[in-house]
């Protein structure tokens, strides 16, 4: 149940409730408003309204309902979980499946295999805190509540939410370790695609060459930031395009809807139990074996 509790420090004698709410407690917006008109607000036990003013020691109590959403169809796709508490999921998504439901999507996605592992709860929400593209396999986390979301998107692109990638790349990078540092666009409106030019907003990628074989480059990658489709817009234009990548290079029939980018390891601070949590995912052998072929000749 979205229950929050506070005792109220001296710094916030006479606030508002909202100050509290939204700051101290790390409630959105959304979540005060909630609170305010569908759910209940006590200071040490007693029902109060939203403008109440604060006294230092007394106990706020927020209660907000989850808001009502269509239910999802459950999916039986195996789900493997890497960690769980009563706030998240660390797991891992097979690729080519989508990370969350939309218009455009039909069939199932991460939203209906997180619904069916959860036993097909009443209410429920699906509330990823990160994405992947449906062809990127590997770690991806998803919240069990409102609260622990935001709370953890605000994390991303931080020193507190890590992520890191591997990669099969076609050929050799110019470096055998470094930092793409290039801005990405949108190619067009009507496009999904994005590429580098100067007027893109800026785009920062780590890397590091594990290995070299038969024509194919093992990289390590660390996004510095998150923009869409980061990861194959830089190594497709430093001219070594992700393997299999039908949108930045060639699609392979060893890869059948899906590319060779996997995410490997997630490190993040738990800002609700004030600890970290490491979580690891190896390459899959259908990625691992395109470096034990020879590379298609152009």
């Amino acid at each position: 149940m979205p229950v929050y509790e506070l005792t109220v420090p001296p710094e916030l004698e006479g606030a508002a409730i909202r100050k509290a709410a939204t700051g101290l407690m790390g409630l959105s917006s959304r979540q005060f408003k909630r609170c305010k008109f569908q759910g209940e607000m006590r200071l040490n036990g007693e029902p109060v309204h939203a403008d109440a003013r604060l006294r230092a020691g007394q106990k706020l109590w927020l209660y907000a309902p989850e808001r009502d959403v269509p239910q999802p169809e459950a999916s039986d796709i195996p789900l493997t979980v890497h960690y769980e508490d009563e706030h998240l999921l660390i797991v891992d998504k097979p690729a080519p499946l989508p990370s969350a439901s939309s218009q455009k999507q039909s069939g199932a996605t991460l939203e209906n295999v997180v619904y069916a592992y959860l036993g097909c709860p009443e209410g429920f929400v699906y509330r990823p805190v990160n994405r992947l593209d449906k062809g990127t396999s590997g770690l991806m986390v998803v919240a069990k509540e409102a609260h622990a979301q935001h709370l953890l998107q605000q994390l991303l692109h931080t020193d507190r939410f890590l992520r890191t990638y591997l990669a099969v790349a076609e050929g050799t990078l110019p470096e055998p370790e470094g930092c793409i540092d290039l801005p990405i666009a949108k190619e067009d409106a009507a496009s999904i695609r994005r590429m580098v030019h100067p007027q893109g907003k800026e785009a920062r990628t780590f890397y590091r060459v594990e290995s070299i074989e038969n024509g194919r480059s093992l990289v390590r990658l660390r996004l510095d930031t998150g923009r869409t489709h980061q990861i194959r817009v830089h190594l497709s234009h430093l001219g070594c395009p992700i393997c299999g990548d039908f949108l930045y290079g060639t699609e392979l029939d060893a890869l059948p809807g899906r590319f060779a980018l996997h995410s490997t390891r997630l490190r993040l601070w738990h800002p609700l139990k004030n600890c970290w949590l490491e979580a690891e995912s190896p390459l899959p052998d259908a990625l691992g074996n395109l470096l034990r072929t020879t590379a298609d000749c152009p």
